[in-house]
């Protein structure tokens, strides 16, 4: 018997061809997918440009500020307020007024005090002028005379000179200087020398200075 023609072919014949156009088909039918758009967001685009600075974190933000309030701490100067002194300067002494001096030769002027250091040591009579003067000012006298003795020797007369004699001639040398001290000048306004009837070259008005302006 003759087999049938075409029968091979379906039982172990090939069947490439027809799975060729199957994909062919699906393949020319087959769309490929769109690519996704990336999203438009304008704050990232001014950032791009350079237009908005991004945020800083805020911890980030707080640990800058910190830092920044310490450096200027540690480079402002710091103000020291001034010191006042606690007492100030002596007024410089004046001269002695003219007027004042003529009164209080001719007697229209009363001398309100006198001291006399005659016989004293040095720092006996400079501790005695002092409390003199600081009495005198606190009762509020203006005008007052102090004696110093004239303490001169001249030619043979100097060999002889005693103790009390040089005394005076020191202190007569001395007191214009203590007056001139910043503490008694404070309360001091002027000196001379006096008139012959006060004790001439060895003695010396003094003009002090009222309470209120000490």
């Amino acid at each position: 018997m003759k087999k049938r023609q075409g029968t091979g072919a379906k039982k172990g014949g090939s069947t490439g061809d027809d799975d060729h156009e199957v994909w062919h088909y699906a393949a020319a039918t087959v769309e490929p997918l769109k690519r996704a758009k990336g999203r438009f967001h304008p704050a990232s685009e001014a950032v791009k440009l350079g237009h908005v600075k991004p945020k800083a974190a805020p911890k980030a933000a707080g640990r800058v500020e910190r830092a920044a309030s310490k450096q200027r701490a540690e480079v402002a100067p710091v103000e020291v307020p001034a010191v006042k002194p606690s007492r100030t300067a002596a007024p410089e002494l004046a001269l002695f007024d003219r007027n004042s001096v003529r009164k209080i030769r001719g007697g229209r002027l009363d001398i309100e005090a006198r001291v006399d250091l005659h016989g004293m040591r040095q720092h006996e009579a400079h501790a005695a002028l002092r409390r003199f003067l600081l009495s005198c000012q606190a009762r509020g006298l203006r005008y007052v005379l102090i004696i110093t003795g004239k303490g001169k020797a001249l030619g043979s007369q100097a060999a002889h000179i005693g103790e009390a004699d040089r005394e005076r001639g020191v202190l007569k040398r001395n007191v214009p200087r203590w007056l001139e001290e910043p503490d008694l000048r404070a309360i001091v306004v002027s000196f001379t020398t006096a008139a012959i009837q006060h004790g001439g070259e060895g003695a010396i008005y003094v003009h002090l200075r009222a309470r209120h302006r000490v």
